[in-house]
């Protein structure tokens, strides 16, 4: 496999096996409890009157107030959001260059994926956009807290298969239109607004028993390969940003929806942010990245912990359903608004915007790892043709481990609802794996 990495000097053990870390290694969606979701309050007011103060006097409540004030400012001029097409640039020399290495890249190919049973099927979506400086994003979100399988953890839009005709790029696309509003048609995409798929990384294997193909795709946001459908009058009539990009979160499976530069999944410490005036942005207390080595599938893996910063963007979390969006009712009729699980017809809820951490209680990073963490790093591995700064597995994915669990027939059709595999299931995948290796040498 191309652009691989070589596993530097390393101890085994650093995370207990009964640790929740160690327990969790492997899954298709995770990351960090989130805390419980309130809607965000955008009023800001002074405490007292400006009739009873002097011109130049001012309380504490006034300073805080115009210092939350103008750190808001800072995040609307600084700040990109995949569904405003406005807060976005052209690509940077970098960006476009790993744009083309993925859109060249080709995994190693996979039959036994045809063979699979729709039960072990599921795809995750890694979404890329350019920043206000062409520097890509990526769009991460959390799970909610009343998901069965990793509830609170951070993850790519993803899940389960539908049906075996869908293809993996078919079931991200589905599922990120069930999670966050992201249209499954393109041709239902606002302009300027286009998705193109970029390539596939090779399998990574869930604990929870599903073989999950990670699918990389580019937001673009320009004119091109667009063609709105014209109005009877002839003019061009496309939907707004508002109407079909702004985030609309299904509360029963996501609880956030936020951003982090791509690049970075490569580096040890936090982006440097440089301001149009020069300045730079300082980020939150705390580290970028953590890791550690420890045993899984009988072999060296790579524990990645990434602590993205959230106080410097407007992070998306469900908002109220309003009947409004189906009866065209004025959205400003607070009569209109219902309980968003109230009427599963009804479209996804729009989603609440609030600055990452200004809730009270809310952590101003939000922590990526486990599998969400490593396909990150593998597909940066792969954009930016550079080895991270950290130490990585020599390899992608985990298709070895899969055809070895197949091998021994435990891929077979799920059976168990929240069943997982044991270490001792995944010992003999690997010895299988290694003896199937062995005889292909000979």
């Amino acid at each position: 496999m191309s652009a691989s990495i070589e596993v530097g000097a390393h101890t085994t053990g650093d995370v207990p096996q009964d640790s929740e870390e160690f327990q969790t290694i492997v899954q298709s969606i995770e990351g960090v409890q989130e805390p419980e979701t309130r809607f965000p309050s955008s009023t800001r007011s002074s405490a007292l009157p400006t009739d009873e103060l002097g011109e130049n006097n001012t309380t504490s409540a006034d300073r805080e107030s115009s210092k939350d004030q103008e750190e808001e400012k800072d995040i609307d001029n600084e700040a990109s959001y995949y569904w405003d097409a406005s807060t976005m640039a052209p690509l940077s020399s970098a960006s476009a260059a790993a744009i083309a290495r993925l859109r060249a890249f080709t995994p190693p190919p996979f039959p036994l994926w045809d063979r699979l049973p729709l039960s072990r099927r599921a795809a995750v979506l890694l979404l890329l956009y350019a920043d206000k400086r062409g520097d890509l994003r990526v769009v991460i979100t959390m799970r909610a807290a009343s998901m069965r399988s990793f509830s609170g953890h951070a993850a790519l839009p993803g899940g389960k298969a539908d049906s075996v005709e869908e293809t993996p790029y078919q079931i991200a696309r589905r599922e990120a239109w069930e999670e966050i509003g992201l249209p499954m048609d393109d041709n239902k995409l606002p302009s300027p607004f286009r998705i193109e798929h970029l390539c596939y990384l090779p399998m990574n294997l869930a604990r929870t028993e599903l073989v999950v193909r990670p699918c990389v795709a580019f937001l673009h946001a320009d004119h091109r390969e667009k063609s709105p459908s014209p109005t009877s009058n002839g003019d061009q009539d496309a939907p707004t940003a508002d109407e079909a990009l702004i985030p609309r979160l299904n509360a029963k499976e996501v609880a956030a929806v936020f951003t982090a530069p791509f690049y970075n999944f490569l580096r040890a410490n936090d982006e440097v942010t440089k301001h149009d005036d020069g300045s730079q942005e300082k980020p939150p207390p705390g580290k970028w990245y953590e890791g550690s080595w420890t045993n899984w599938h009988e072999e060296p893996w790579r524990m990645h912990f990434f602590y993205v910063p959230v106080n410097n963007q407007r992070v998306a979390k469900p908002g109220s359903r309003i009947k409004a969006a189906v009866e065209g009712k004025s959205p400003d009729d607070n009569r209109n608004a219902i309980n968003p699980e109230d009427d599963e017809d009804l479209p996804p809820p729009t989603a609440a915007l609030a600055r990452g951490g200004d809730e009270e209680g809310e952590e101003e990073r939000y922590k990526v790892w486990g599998m969400t963490a490593r396909i990150l790093v593998d597909a940066a591995t792969v954009a930016y043709g550079e080895e991270p700064e950290f130490e990585h597995n020599s390899h992608f994915g985990d298709e070895r481990m899969i055809m070895g669990l197949d091998k021994l027939g435990m891929l077979g059709e799920k059976t168990k609802k929240g069943s997982v595999f044991t270490q001792d299931d995944l010992k003999k995948a690997s010895e299988a794996a290694k003896k199937a290796s062995e005889a292909s040498k000979m």
